[in-house]
């Protein structure tokens, strides 16, 4: 185990308190998207797992690019080998897509999961999958919707020995902190769209949430149901045009259930940072959440803190970020540094 995740099992344990409920021999598996391993723009609480697994097995998963392969062939930009055969089974076979836009990987059911559960998942490694993305704004979608009315689409090479993407003419972006822009559980009930995040976590966009953070999601469905993919090799806070450098990308996780841990919204932590998580369709709500849940957090860490002191600690110390603005349901997300308690 190197020293990254030994410190994030460290501070997990420290901040939940928690016991985990995991099996002793600890199985790995791999999940490659297929017509039969996708699903198209939506969550839905009654989806048949395409993989089911035990707490603490390891899943190392793949996505692809949410675009139609004729988009990418007619951009002239990469060759048609570099799309994976994957990519074109899937958007000529699956039928079944909406309202969102995203192909997810999965879903994965952890055996024994039920509503009111914690399901931790440790993201392990994220790795570019393609050597290629894209960025497109939407008519009447984004941060400036009436300014640019038009559909606009950007092929983007991407260099995985430099790490880096030329996005246009003489500006080069790194892609070294690689994240799945959705990594989320099955609602309560129904059928929901891949589109707006949420309890269930879903289209979070958090550019924060690399290789070495730990995610704590509420569990609504039975067997959890976990699916990932949007795949963003570059993206700032806020993705205010609506998209990042889309492109495909593989990712391990580990997978631990929690039947000791009560939470309203998701969580989640750094080697050096818990992060609370505020969403709401509305800016100022959405910080108002990520406050209360960093007030929240604090106090179950430190109980000898009152809740004022939470507060005032929230203003002199924590970082809050625009984490998206463009999904519906925009979010917030607080990063409070592990530095300062010194118990």
């Amino acid at each position: 185990m190197n020293r990254s995740i030994f410190r994030i099992e460290f501070f997990a344990a420290a901040l939940l308190g928690c016991v985990s409920s995991t099996n002793v021999t600890a199985a790995e598996h791999t999940l490659l998207p297929t017509p039969k391993t996708v699903h198209i723009g939506y969550f839905l609480s009654t989806l048949k797992p395409v993989l089911s697994i035990d707490s603490g097995d390891t899943v190392t998963l793949e996505s692809i690019a949410s675009i139609v392969p004729a988009v990418v062939d007619a951009s002239g930009v990469v060759p048609p080998s570099a799309l994976p055969q994957a990519m074109r089974d899937i958007y000529g076979t699956v039928q079944d897509r909406g309202p969102g836009p995203h192909v997810l990987t999965g879903p994965i059911e952890i055996k024994g999961a039920m509503p009111g559960d914690v399901l931790e998942v440790r993201i392990l490694d994220v790795q570019l999958a393609i050597d290629w993305g894209y960025n497109r704004q939407r008519p009447y979608a984004g941060t400036l919707p009436d300014e640019f009315p038009a559909l606009w689409n950007r092929i983007i090479p991407i260099d995985r020995t430099a790490k880096t993407a030329e996005v246009a003419k003489g500006v080069v972006v790194p892609v070294n902190r690689p994240f799945f822009g959705i990594m989320g559980l099955a609602p309560d009930s129904g059928r929901i769209s891949s589109g707006p995040p949420g309890v269930h976590a879903g289209n979070m966009d958090n550019k924060d949430l690399t290789a070495g953070t730990t995610l704590y999601l509420p569990v609504h469905a039975p067997g959890a149901l976990f699916s990932a993919g949007d795949a963003h090799a570059a993206q700032g806070h806020g993705e205010v045009d609506l998209t990042a450098i889309e492109t495909g990308m593989r990712g391990t996780f580990q997978f631990i259930l929690h039947k000791d841990m009560k939470l309203r919204w998701p969580r989640a932590e750094t080697p050096t940072h818990w992060m609370a998580m505020g969403l709401n369709p509305d800016l100022d709500d959405a910080m108002r959440i990520a406050v209360r849940e960093t007030i929240e957090l604090i106090v179950e860490k430190y109980p000898k803190l009152t809740r004022e002191e939470a507060y005032m600690i929230a203003s002199v110390a924590v970082d809050y970020h625009v984490t998206q603005v463009v999904d519906g349901t925009k979010g917030v997300h607080g990063m409070i540094p592990k530095s300062i308690f010194k118990q």
